[in-house]
């Protein structure tokens, strides 16, 4: 009997300690949430699409319909420099949508962070990964077909130096592969020290709409359409990758 109770409690002491046992070190880490809040800008002004017109660097007024982009793999350099990666997460901003320009990181461990990185587009992995949902559906109207890929970011509106009877101009960057990739990795930092610790944090950032046309001058006159991977399109991400900027942040 007190034989049958020792190898009871042997095994039950055995399942406690390889429950613990595979109990990941960080589980005692406290995490939070980090809110991105985004505003479109037209150099010093907020972007107004379609009743405000726009001139280029060489000098071609345009007005603006739609304005889109996606952002992804987000990660955070503390203050020891070390880079955390955060859950992988996929938004597509839409100009047209307010709540679109409101990202919601979640699970970011609590610490002191100088900077913010992350990806303008949709990663290759991603863009061969068969039929998903959410920001990345095929009914967003942002993507192409399984051999291009996903529109990394879009741009249309209308411009008088366009020769077309409809004076349209189309910029749909994409292509993940790497002779036409336009894939961009966009690192900022934080202008003081991010305290992440529990309680929600926020970034404010601007993205400046005019940085699409510089400083590798884009001409209507010479392209008016980007709807396949190529040079242009990787002429335009080299110049957009530029756009954003960190306003402030509020712990």
């Amino acid at each position: 009997m007190i034989l049958r109770i020792f190898i009871s409690y042997a095994c039950w002491f055995l399942v406690v300690n390889t429950l613990f046992a595979r109990t990941p070190a960080h589980s005692g880490k406290r995490f939070s949430s980090l809110q991105l809040s985004i505003t479109h800008m037209m150099g010093a002004q907020p972007l107004v699409r379609k009743n405000v017109s726009y001139t280029t660097p060489s000098g071609e007024v345009f007005t603006i319909s739609r304005f889109r982009y996606f952002l992804s793999n987000f990660s955070l350099e503390n203050t020891n420099d070390s880079i955390i990666t955060l859950p992988p997460a996929y938004f597509l901003v839409d100009d047209a949508i307010d709540s679109s320009k409101i990202i919601r990181l979640d699970s970011v461990p609590a610490g002191q962070y100088k900077s913010i990185r992350f990806l303008v587009g949709v990663d290759s992995a991603r863009n061969v990964s068969g039929v998903q949902s959410g920001a990345l559906a095929v009914e967003t109207g942002m993507f192409w077909t399984w051999n291009s890929g996903y529109i990394m970011a879009q741009m249309e509106g209308h411009s008088n130096a366009i020769a077309s009877p409809t004076q349209e101009f189309l910029f749909h960057t994409g292509g993940y592969k790497m002779a036409n990739g336009v894939l961009k990795y966009v690192t900022l930092p934080f202008p003081q020290s991010l305290t992440v610790d529990g309680k929600p944090s926020q970034i404010n950032m601007t993205a400046d709409v005019g940085k699409w046309f510089s400083p590798d001058t884009i001409s209507f006159k010479q392209v008016a359409v980007v709807m396949a991977p190529g040079i242009n399109a990787r002429r335009i991400a080299a110049n957009y990758q530029h756009m954003f900027t960190i306003t402030s942040i509020s712990n």
